[in-house]
């Protein structure tokens, strides 16, 4: 295997994981690693787009959701609670 075929093979790796885990929200992915899934479908429509392939953000958030990003959201994203709310406003800021 060449470096690009073991981090495709990480990638699915991480894809299969996060739809493992449909209970973690992107907001605490936010919170705590600062990206989420809708992070991971920007930066591979990004790279698409830089290898000539058009993408638009809805095909690339099918790729990462496995599935239409609304009815993901509809059947796994509650909405976020205050103290998410509050937690991700305290992970935005600089720290000093």
């Amino acid at each position: 295997m060449n470096r690009t075929e073991i981090e495709a093979a990480a990638f699915r790796r991480l894809l299969a994981h996060l739809d493992s885990r449909k209970d973690v929200q992107n907001i605490d992915l936010m919170i705590l690693a600062g990206f989420c899934r809708n992070c991971l479908a920007d930066w591979y429509r990004e790279a698409a787009q830089e290898a000539g392939t058009e993408m638009s953000k809805d095909q690339a958030r099918e790729i990462i959701y496995g599935e239409d990003f609304s009815e993901w959201k509809a059947k796994y994203q509650p909405e976020a609670t205050p103290e998410q709310l509050a937690a991700f406003a305290k992970a935005q800021k600089p720290q000093h």
